[in-house]
């Protein structure tokens, strides 16, 4: 068992259930600070429930959830979690389609301002380098002025991670970024998201095996709601069991 002052998120035997259905069962995950981790697992293994427990949409039944080693994320709701510094990026990409890739990440800025606010704010020096700043970490320096509807698919994405970003979270939950994407921009995401965790830790949820490769970080398999193996890829991918119920189908 981790440590709980070494952990960003510390989920310890949660349990879940939907009309009698278990859909975590006995769940215990530690991140640490600065971790990418991936998990993977079958269709209906927990990891969108794990997801939406630690983000506040729903509420585990038992089981200790904790944030920065003392702070009970089962007490808080989705917005007081969010403002704590976990952000959650689904896979379909929800950008603002008709504002340019500068002002939808303006329009994320951690501040205190509303949209409406902000569509009138003049920008100061520092606001702009740090928006030039994340621009040139998701790669869309040379697309600032575009409007985000004329983004591909895998340009969206990275926006859409950059606008999670610009809310300077500590943890970033993202789903499946690598679907739909040419072979190129998946290649870049990977790399994306390892910059990313030299300073936050990510956890990514990802069926793409090419992908989690060269994540070439520690994997966790789910299965019925619970761990069922962890390690690197080359480890999990060697375990009979994962092979049994995920890798061999």
């Amino acid at each position: 068992m981790a440590d709980r002052k070494d952990t960003v998120l510390y989920l310890d035997n949660i349990s879940v259930s939907f009309d009698g259905f278990k859909a975590i069962n006995h769940l215990s995950l530690y991140i640490t600070r600065g971790e990418l981790r991936a998990i993977i697992g079958p269709n209906g293994a927990g990891k969108t429930t794990m997801m939406d427990i630690i983000t506040g949409k729903t509420k585990p039944d038992t089981g200790t959830l904790l944030f920065n080693g003392n702070i009970d994320l089962k007490k808080l709701d989705e917005v007081s979690i969010a403002e704590l510094g976990i952000g959650r990026k689904f896979q379909k990409p929800t950008i603002f389609e008709n504002q340019t890739v500068y002002d939808n990440i303006l329009l994320s800025l951690d501040n205190p301002r509303g949209v409406i606010a902000n569509l009138g704010y003049v920008t100061t020096k520092s606001t702009s380098d740090k928006i030039d700043e994340l621009l040139e970490i998701i790669r869309l320096t040379k697309y600032k002025n575009l409007e985000g509807s004329n983004l591909s698919h895998g340009q969206k994405q990275w926006l859409e991670i950059g606008m999670l970003l610009a809310q300077d979270p500590d943890v970033l939950l993202v789903d499946e970024p690598a679907a739909g994407m040419t072979d190129a921009e998946t290649a870049d995401t990977a790399k994306l998201l390892i910059n990313i965790a030299k300073t936050k830790s990510v956890i990514v949820v990802e069926h793409d095996m090419e992908f989690i490769r060269a994540l070439n970080s520690k994997v966790t398999v789910l299965h019925e709601g619970a761990v069922l193996a962890e390690g690197s890829l080359d480890q999990v991918s060697k375990n009979q069991e994962v092979i049994d119920v995920y890798l061999g189908r």
